[in-house]
């Protein structure tokens, strides 16, 4: 019965868990924001190049 308990708080004590959960979470806003950034800049990038590649003649 004492290792029960004794493993229950080391199950209660241990941060492991809730760790890699906030890694994830962190992970997933980080992809979120670079994807709307991407999104975002895409289109701008595009007609630029376009606006060159018109300028140089092509």
């Amino acid at each position: 019965m004492k290792n029960v308990i004794n493993r229950a708080k080391a199950f209660i004590t241990n941060e492991d868990g809730p760790t890699a959960t906030e890694y994830a979470v962190m992970l997933a806003l980080i992809i979120i924001a670079a994807l709307t950034a991407i999104t975002a800049l895409g289109s701008r990038v595009s007609a630029i190049f376009s606006e060159v590649t018109t300028g140089i003649g092509g």
